[in-house]
């Protein structure tokens, strides 16, 4: 079966992606993959899930009305490489990331994780802001 992926971080972006998320799963009728991953530093870092967030966010995904899963890697792979294999995995038809805003600058530097998944992943992406 078919799904829509979620790259989830918690914060505005990645609740406005995961929002997106569900209403991209329910409207195309497959299941929800949210994706949490760290490239192994995740003792540091803020943006991977741990123990009672984990458990808030498997809570909120268990209450929906769509099937609904949370993949969590920490294997060192880039966020893009972990987002295409799992995609690739479930047969996404979309991926869903979300975007903070950024300078005029920012916007010319090439090497944000949401660059590089626009950039690599091998299925439709959606971007949105929060």
């Amino acid at each position: 079966m078919s799904a829509v992926v979620v790259g989830y971080v918690p914060n505005p972006e990645g609740r406005a992606a995961l929002a997106k998320g569900i209403e991209e799963a329910r409207f195309r009728g497959v299941r929800l993959v949210v994706v949490n991953t760290t490239r192994g530093d995740a003792l540091v870092d803020e943006r991977y899930l741990q123990d009672s967030a984990v458990a808030a966010l498997q809570a909120e995904l268990d209450a929906l009305d769509v099937e609904a899963e949370l993949r969590q890697t920490s294997d060192g792979q880039d966020v893009a490489e972990d987002l295409d294999r799992i995609a690739g995995e479930v047969d996404a038809e979309l991926v869903v990331i979300g975007l903070r805003r950024r300078t005029p600058v920012g916007k010319l530097i090439l090497g944000s994780a949401a660059s590089r998944i626009l950039l690599t992943v091998h299925h439709p992406v959606m971007a949105v802001k929060a």
